[in-house]
């Protein structure tokens, strides 16, 4: 057996780039494993590198946990794995803080630019060989308020900045003179009325669940548009359904949904001010690579016991800035 520690790798059939996890085997006895032997491959880890973006294992097999110091998530969000047990344990979470940032920004800015140009209809009256003059808006002037101010919503601030949009954020603290956002604001009621677009990229904790409700999207101008890359809880699903029925803003581009997946037949599938994504607007080419890499320099941190990149606050359910 390998002298060193173990670590556990949860994968949801997909192993992590084997060149990529060479320097951990080299350091460490590394164990692959799915949901069914997690809780096997979890006695005796010190360390686990959660690679199964959607699992729900670890609350079960979290009494095998009995040497466990260090958890890694392999995604920015890290509300899938943290629970009470986790949150009061000495257990140290990281996540891949970083990775998505750009490739997030850049969904968002594509989804209001498809909402400006009406991109949609160009391609149906395309489809249906009709060539019509139309006029679109300009996004340049217009203004957008960023639910989130983490790494991912500064990243999208940048970018909205540099073509030309009024940005401002909502967070935790209000501040008058940010970087990113210029002005971050706290209350969402009143934020709201002023936005012609919304991005919503906070975290999914108690403070954020469900804040999208019927009482937020009647502050909603009825041309805003609102667009999800952060979690589908912190939406009240049917509440948006009967918002966009009732035009109290004018679409919705969503990458995340509740429930997710979106089942066969429900209302958001047919809306058409809709657009829908499989949750995957951090998902360039070669993303899987880029996780593996950050998790191996975090190892490489970890085993040489020097502090750890993106240390995830349990209580608060993120990384604090």
């Amino acid at each position: 057996m390998k002298e060193g520690p173990i670590v556990t790798v949860l994968h949801d059939g997909t192993r992590p780039d084997a060149q990529l996890m060479r320097p951990v085997e080299e350091r460490a006895e590394v164990r692959y494993t799915a949901a069914d032997g997690f809780a096997e491959a979890l006695r005796g880890a010190e360390a686990l590198f959660v690679y199964d973006f959607l699992t729900t294992a670890l609350p079960g097999a979290w009494p095998a946990a009995d040497r466990l110091s260090w958890l890694h998530v392999g995604a920015t969000g890290v509300d899938s794995v943290l629970f009470d047990e986790l949150i009061a344990s000495d257990v140290t979470v990281t996540n891949t803080r970083g990775v998505f940032d750009t490739p997030i920004a850049e969904y968002v800015l594509a989804q209001i630019l498809s909402f400006a140009k009406d991109l949609p209809e160009s391609q149906r009256l395309q489809r249906d060989h009709l060539w019509r003059h139309r006029e679109s808006e300009r996004i340049a002037g217009a203004s957008v308020l960023i639910v989130g101010t983490g790494s991912i919503g500064r990243s999208i601030a940048r970018l909205l900045r540099a073509v030309g949009m009024r940005v401002r954020g909502l967070g935790r603290r209000s501040s008058t003179d940010d970087p990113d956002f210029g002005g971050v604001g706290t209350d969402l009621h009143a934020e709201l009325p002023a936005a012609d677009y919304v991005v919503a990229v906070a975290p999914l904790t108690t403070q954020t669940r469900n804040m999208f409700d019927a009482r937020a999207f009647t502050a909603f101008k009825p041309h805003a548009r609102f667009i999800n890359v952060g979690r589908g809880e912190s939406v009240v699903t049917d509440d948006l359904v009967a918002a966009l029925r009732a035009g109290a803003l004018a679409g919705a581009a969503l990458d995340v949904v509740d429930p997710e997946p979106l089942p066969p037949g429900h209302a958001l599938w047919d809306l058409p001010n809709v657009h829908l994504t499989p949750h995957n607007s951090g998902d360039f080419v070669g993303w899987r690579r880029e996780i593996v890499a950050a998790f191996a320099a975090n190892f490489r941190k970890w085993i040489d016991g020097r502090p750890l990149d993106n240390v995830v606050d349990k209580r608060l359910g993120y990384v604090p800035a």
